[in-house]
């Protein structure tokens, strides 16, 4: 009877988890397209929670959120190093497309409550 009681304690538990931070900061993230500034601040507070005591699924979600802006970061950068106009702008454009890809999939990863 006790290990059936600790099981769902652990079920319960991991739903319980507060994915809200989680959320904001792919709120943040979803507004690059008009400006870089929110993003940039959602990597701020994700940098400064790096080391916040949380549970698995938000852990990798912030790491999946990391990656995504150093990566387009890299790309926009990248891009605005090149000369040629047509190349730089399809960088973007690729960039933009991917980094949108990655915070649809991780956004609709946290609302079903899986680590990424």
């Amino acid at each position: 009877m006790t290990l059936i009681t600790s099981t769902s304690n652990l079920t319960v538990e991991k739903l319980q988890e507060d994915t809200s931070l989680g959320h904001f900061l792919y709120g943040l993230l979803a507004a690059f397209p008009l400006l870089l500034l929110p993003s940039l601040f959602s990597l701020l507070i994700n940098m400064l929670q790096r080391e916040a005591g949380m549970g698995d699924v938000l852990k990798s979600h912030l790491g999946w959120q990391r990656r995504s802006m150093f990566g387009l970061l890299a790309v926009l950068l990248l891009g605005y190093s090149l000369t040629v106009t047509w190349a730089s702008m399809t960088l973007y454009l690729l960039g933009t497309v991917w980094f949108t890809a990655r915070l649809f999939k991780g956004w609709l990863s946290l609302l079903e409550g899986r680590s990424i």
